[in-house]
């Protein structure tokens, strides 16, 4: 994972909308409180003689055709934010698509685009370039074409952790939900608008606590240390099991899978 330095709260793009907190501090940003928040292929035409054989394999594929699952990170086109904790859902769809051999290069509606199997099931891999408050002008344009059921449109945000919020994730813990509200988060809030439900599921991925002396701003785009970095690629690794299930056994059990928490090394040598 290559991680870059973050960039000054007076760099241009931070107008653009980074994140989505409530207070006009963060809403600089973007962030809220708790969570950042294909032309088709041409074919050559069927002889006259065989159309009506063409036409009726065509409608019994489309009729059995397996829908795409949609999985979706959020975060900030452009060098500077690469590599932050601002963007880790770009990091974790870019650790889908190595481990799949999935090429994201197509650009659609607003977005960089990725499709590809896993194992005979088909997947969709989306990064906005929107900037993270107008995602869902992405996000809903690619459910509506491609005709995604919500059920499998997944969207993977960050979590800051703070003090006075027990329900934040501590630093690469994750936890996987089936549906929620944008809990003051910009980019979701926008996803909800355009799809006009909050019905879909959701993987979050706890950034840390940003230190007093560094404020919530310039801490969400800071690089990782080499120890985080660690530790991001064990969570990326278990972001991406969890997708394999997900596709192939159902929500429910990447859930179990997600949000069990795992004992440590210490609670093992003592069992």
């Amino acid at each position: 994972m290559r991680l870059l330095p973050g960039v000054p709260d007076s760099s241009p793009a931070l107008s653009s909308g980074v994140l989505g907190f409530a207070s006009a501090a963060f809403a600089r940003l973007g962030f809220s409180r708790v969570s950042f928040g294909l032309a088709n292929p041409s074919s050559m035409p069927a002889p006259a003689s065989k159309a009506a054989a063409s036409s009726a394999t065509a409608a019994d594929a489309g009729a059995g055709a397996q829908k795409p699952w949609l999985f979706v990170g959020l975060g900030n086109p452009g060098r500077m934010y690469k590599g932050t904790r601002h963007n880790v859902g770009f990091e974790i769809i870019d650790a889908i698509a190595e481990a799949e051999d999935i090429s994201i290069s197509s650009k659609q509606f607003k977005a960089l685009v990725g499709k590809g199997l896993i194992g005979d099931v088909p997947i969709m891999l989306a990064k906005p370039q929107t900037f993270m408050n107008a995602s869902g002008e992405s996000v809903g344009q690619l459910v509506s074409y491609f005709k995604i059921p919500l059920n499998q449109l997944v969207v993977v945000n960050v979590v800051l952790e703070l003090i006075y919020d027990d329900l934040d994730l501590p630093f690469a813990k994750m936890r996987l939900l089936p549906k929620g509200g944008h809990g003051g988060h910009n980019g979701m809030r926008s996803i909800i608008d355009h799809l006009k439900s909050r019905n879909f599921p959701r993987l979050r991925i706890g950034i840390g606590r940003p230190p007093e002396e560094l404020g919530a701003i310039s801490f969400v785009l800071q690089s990782f240390t080499k120890q985080e970095k660690e530790e991001l690629e064990v969570t990326f690794q278990k972001g991406l099991q969890a997708v394999r299930i997900m596709v192939h056994e159902g929500f429910n059990k990447s859930a179990t899978f997600v949000n069990t928490p795992q004992p440590s090394s210490e609670e093992m040598l003592n069992r």
